[in-house]
């Protein structure tokens, strides 16, 4: 930890060099690439010499891909046929911006890709405009990032990030994980298959659609490698953000890994890596992602290519696309027969948002029909960097074992967390090692009612349950239209007619979209039609209060008739509204079968567990209340939701008036007290 600080604050003090020729917002513009530049330079350095010492012998190899040759001397997928170094480069002052872009173009393909992610020429003409260009290159040459390893580098970016995007308003929490939550993350991923990765030779891959600079790849490769060496797990990924890109691919570059397996662009719009299947995969997509940019192409492709596609199960609503993600995810797993895993990581919003019917909650059916939902586990709020809302790990798979077939676990491992000593933006706690191993175990273990002694809020020990299990229907639910008849009386009274004057359709009939002469002809049509109903309708007894509809309406046809009027059925229906008024005393108004009407402003909604019968619920819990009360079976949905907080929610009793009164009295001696000391002074 404190390696980390002192390479990351040394490279942040380079900041200083910039203020006044750069916006704070931009500093990252710069030290980023170049930081990614010293530390391809420190790794190369080693085999610097023998490739210039190589490159004369070449001349006389015909071969037309060179790069073979140079990857076996450095031992890399990647080399630099330049003279320059930084050590070179800081020797020549007076050409320093020509030599710095000669020293980059003599890097492979691979490698110079990654600097014109960072746009990294256009920094080189401002700093050189600057005369700042020798001062950076100097200052860097002074990190020396040889002993480095992947993890600390990783580390040292995010850091970086971090702080840049402070600086900036923009949210870090979009760049990267805490390393902590993605050991966690892999400990859950892999634990089941320990025999079958420790086997000699063992090839498997993982994906993370949602990369950033590689955390996730390079934690889960370096769990492989200390389980077994002889294994080998082939990374893939897709990152949107250009900085983000080029440090995962620098990283990729550096372990020898393949970096055509790592994609520039929006997954949303573009799978970089279509048809692939993957073992393992794991996610931190960004919380709450708005992806109305990219809606018609993901509808588009929901309704051309259903199930067929990505995106079949539906779509969540425009403001959260991290559903979106998990079904991507989900498309990319491999045959039933060889399986998936996937963990990913969300806020709450997954677990509850939409009702019956809605995007949301038809995602999530499909998922656990499916028998793809393994295990949720609740982290500790404050974990992340941007925000200290409450994040959930999911397990998805396609290949449960036999004990957790048709079943959910439920883990709450909110209270596994340490305070830190100073927190880095929202981040305030963290996960130790000991926590990782204690939730892992819990997962493994598989026990429902599982109980653990954990420090509570970081003040005393409690025995609560940490582990539920459930059966998939658990979480189904249907979602049943409770109706009451529709009862009104009918009344020709003042106030009534002033409701029908103040009606749109009423009002409208003195209006025109005409002009000239002819409008007005209309209006004062409009105005007389008007005055025409209102004279009919006062020719109805107003003190009469009818109760059955039919025989109101019988009453208001004959008066029109007998006045001549020619009422349109829209316009009749508006003034049958207008003279309404609901009353439980009235008939039941029938609808044109002889069937009750239902009445909008009484319908109700239920939600009945799918395990119990419809029918034996209503008359249990709703018949009581509303004799009258009906099912309409045509809008009854099937929806799934997993209340998290309610199955771990426990009850604790408020304190006595007693204790509360002892607590009081205490604290006003107190305050006393300090009164009379102040007074004395």
């Amino acid at each position: 930890m404190q390696n980390k600080l002192k390479y990351t604050n040394f490279i942040w003090s380079m900041a200083d060099l910039l203020r006044g020729d750069y916006k704070q917002s931009d500093y990252g513009k710069v030290i980023l690439p170049f930081t990614v530049l010293r530390r391809l330079d420190c790794v190369l350095e080693p085999t610097k010499q023998d490739i210039l010492d190589y490159l004369p012998k070449l001349k006389n190899i015909k071969v037309k891909n060179i790069d073979p040759l140079l990857y076996k001397k450095t031992k890399l997928k990647f080399y630099n046929i330049s003279q320059y170094n930084f050590e070179k480069l800081k020797a020549d002052p007076a050409n320093i911006a020509s030599n710095l872009r000669n020293y980059i173009n003599g890097f492979s393909a691979e490698a110079r890709e990654i600097m014109e992610y960072f746009d990294f020429d256009t920094q080189i003409s401002k700093l050189e405009e600057a005369n700042l260009l020798y001062l950076i290159i100097k200052k860097f040459h002074e990190v020396d990032l040889h002993k480095v390893n992947s993890e600390e580098m990783g580390n040292i970016f995010e850091d970086l990030i971090r702080k840049f995007s402070e600086l900036s308003n923009e949210t870090a929490g979009e760049h990267f994980t805490p390393r902590e939550v993605i050991k966690l993350m892999v400990n859950l991923l892999f634990i089941n298959d320990h025999e079958m990765l420790t086997k000699k030779g063992i090839v498997k891959t993982l994906y993370d659609p949602a990369c950033g600079t590689g955390g996730m790849l390079s934690i889960a490769e370096e769990y492989i490698r200390e389980l077994n060496k002889e294994a080998r797990l082939e990374v893939f990924g897709q990152e949107i953000n250009p900085e983000s890109y080029s440090i995962c691919k620098s990283d990729m570059l550096i372990k020898k890994q393949n970096t055509s397996n790592i994609k520039f662009g929006n997954t949303f719009i573009i799978d970089g890596l279509e048809g692939k299947k993957f073992d393992y995969m794991l996610s931190n997509p960004p919380f709450g992602v708005d992806w109305k940019k990219y809606e018609r192409y993901i509808k588009e492709e929901h309704e051309k290519r259903g199930f067929g596609g990505r995106f079949g199960a539906g779509y969540p609503r425009i403001s959260d696309g991290s559903f979106l993600f998990l079904q991507h995810m989900i498309s990319k797993m491999t045959p039933v027969n060889g399986g998936s895993r996937i963990a990913i990581v969300f806020n709450g919003s997954p677990l509850f948002t939409g009702g019956a019917g809605s995007g949301e909650s038809q995602i999530r059916r499909w998922i656990i029909e499916n028998d793809m939902l393994e295990a949720i586990i609740a982290l500790p709020d404050q974990l992340f960097y941007n925000t200290g809302i409450s994040t959930y790990i999911w397990i998805v798979t396609n290949r449960k074992e036999h004990q957790r077939k048709g079943k959910v676990q439920l883990i709450d491992a909110r209270e596994f967390y340490s305070p830190m000593r100073k927190s880095l933006g929202n981040k305030r706690h963290k996960i130790s090692d000991n926590h990782i191993n204690d939730i892992t175990c819990i997962y493994g273990d598989f026990k429902h009612n599982d109980k653990k002694t954990v420090i509570v809020n970081n003040q005393e020990p409690e025995n609560i349950i940490v582990s539920k299990i459930f059966d998939n229907e658990y979480f189904g639910y249907h979602r049943i239209t409770v109706e009451r008849p529709l009862k009104l009386n009918f009344q020709v009274s003042p106030d009534r007619i002033d409701i029908l004057k103040g009606e749109r359709a009423f009002r409208n009939l003195a209006k025109s979209s005409k002009k000239g002469v002819t409008a007005q002809k209309e209006i004062d049509e409009g105005k007389k039609f008007q005055q025409d109903i209102i004279v009919m309708l006062s020719k109805i007894d107003g003190s009469v209060i009818y109760k059955n509809r039919e025989q109101f309406i019988g009453v208001l046809k004959t008066q029109t008739k007998a006045s001549g009027l020619n009422i349109k059925t829209p316009l009749f229906k508006t003034i049958l509204k207008a003279l309404s008024k609901r009353d439980e005393t009235a008939d039941v108004c029938l609808d044109s079968k002889g069937n009750p009407e239902p009445d909008p402003e009484l319908r109700d909604y239920e939600n009945i567990p799918l395990r119990e019968n419809i029918q034996t619920y209503f008359e249990r819990e709703v018949l009581p209340h509303v004799p009258d009360a009906w099912i309409d079976h045509d809008k009854t949905k099937i929806g799934y939701e997993i209340n998290f907080t309610k199955e771990f929610y426990v009850y604790k009793p408020l304190r006595s008036l007693e204790e509360i009164r002892a607590d009081i009295l205490a604290l006003k001696q107190e305050t006393e007290g300090l009164m009379d000391e102040v007074l004395k002074e």
